[in-house]
């Protein structure tokens, strides 16, 4: 495990003292916790960006393959 030292704006930090005291949370797992969800989160978005381009690029392609595939169909 990384120590690290974190500057949090105070209304932030007053926030989670708030809440880990309701949750019964300790802080550094609550916002480890945070981290990792918003990491997921993030990974999710750059994956939707990344397979959106990569959509974007096939889509000519594919509509000229699909077009063919129609022609053919029509011959039977």
């Amino acid at each position: 495990m990384k120590n690290l030292s974190l500057k949090l704006d105070d209304d932030i930090f007053q926030e989670t003292e708030k809440i880990v005291t309701k949750v019964k949370k300790n802080r550094n797992r609550y916002i480890n916790d945070a981290i990792e969800f918003y990491n997921r989160l993030h990974r999710r978005r750059l994956l939707s960006n990344q397979l959106s381009k990569e959509s974007k690029i096939v889509a000519k392609d594919s509509l000229e393959i699909l077009a063919e595939f129609e022609k053919l169909n029509e011959k039977d």
